[in-house]
């Protein structure tokens, strides 16, 4: 603080760090925690520190919650000055050309994706995976660090597989291509009939089902989408995503989709109009900062 002397900060979601913002406080550096979210089992952990929850939160200029839930958790544990803006993940704009790895791979080839998987996960998945699958799995791991353990799991599994990182067609012999790349989500979620959401199958809480659903892709969640609460509720209730209580059931989901053209399509259409309807969280949360911004220089 002392080298750049910020006039103002943005915390995101869940990053409540007491010693930062008391220090910003004591700098008089207005605070502003946007795209703010709070699971009832993380409210009920800072509820037991609740005077120095209240004093941070307190501390704060003003928050953008992601829904009316989060709201009033971070009300009941003392913050004010609380807004709801909507999820800020929903404003993402998919890249124009997200059909590279659909081109390389093949029209004709069928895709299930496990997009950002957990540790723990991609076994459950590989245990449900038939021997004759007529499709092909694409393990994206959450985690770079993790693309070599799920490398040495499909060897000694004897699972026929193939990295991104070849950069080839999928051989015909392929079971599973092991996606040990970095920053190509929409890549893969262009390629795929069907996405099963990592972290959702342990708790976890869930990995990010929007960037599916803003390219149209149907959407398969486990129990286990705490992090993304509202979003998962609202994509099932709205067509977009299938609720399953495991690995083996999300296996056999993503199958019968495949086998049901008719049901995906309906799938992507619900995806696609779920994803329009609540984008707009960027521009409201931009007038926020921007009024508070003007109170901060009126105040100067």
């Amino acid at each position: 603080m002392n080298r750049f002397q910020p006039r103002f900060g943005l915390l995101m979601e869940t990053e409540l760090w007491p010693n930062l913002i008391a220090a910003c406080q004591q700098r008089r550096i207005p605070l502003a925690l946007i795209n703010a979210r709070l699971s009832a089992r993380s409210a009920r952990g800072y509820a037991k520190l609740a005077a120095l929850s209240r004093d941070t939160l307190n501390a704060l200029a003003l928050i953008s919650a992601q829904t009316a839930e989060d709201a009033a958790r971070l009300q009941q544990l003392g913050a004010s000055n609380v807004a709801i803006t909507g999820n800020l993940k929903f404003d993402v704009v998919p890249p124009p050309a997200n059909d590279q790895l659909r081109t390389l791979w093949g029209s004709e080839q069928k895709i299930v994706l496990a997009a950002s998987t957990r540790d723990g996960e991609e076994a459950l998945l590989l245990d449900a995976l038939p021997a004759a699958a007529p499709y092909v799995l694409v393990i994206v791991p959450r985690h770079p660090q993790r693309f070599e353990v799920v490398a040495a799991l499909l060897s000694a599994r004897c699972i026929a597989f193939q990295r991104r990182s070849e950069n080839a067609p999928i051989r015909t012999e392929i079971q599973v291509v092991l996606g040990d790349s970095m920053g190509e989500m929409f890549a893969y979620y262009g390629a795929a009939e069907v996405a099963i959401i990592g972290g959702s199958l342990l708790p976890f809480g869930g990995q990010n089902l929007i960037e599916a659903c803003a390219l149209g892709v149907p959407v398969i969640l486990g129990p286990h989408t705490h992090n993304f609460a509202q979003a998962a509720q609202d994509a099932v209730r709205s067509g977009a995503a299938l609720r399953v209580a495991d690995a083996g059931d999300a296996m056999a989901q993503a199958q019968a989709l495949l086998q049901d053209e008719e049901k995906r399509k309906r799938m992507r259409a619900a995806a696609l109009s779920f994803a329009a309807e609540h984008r707009g969280a960027v521009d409201k949360t931009m007038k926020l900062i921007e009024e508070e911004l003007l109170n901060t220089r009126r105040a100067q």
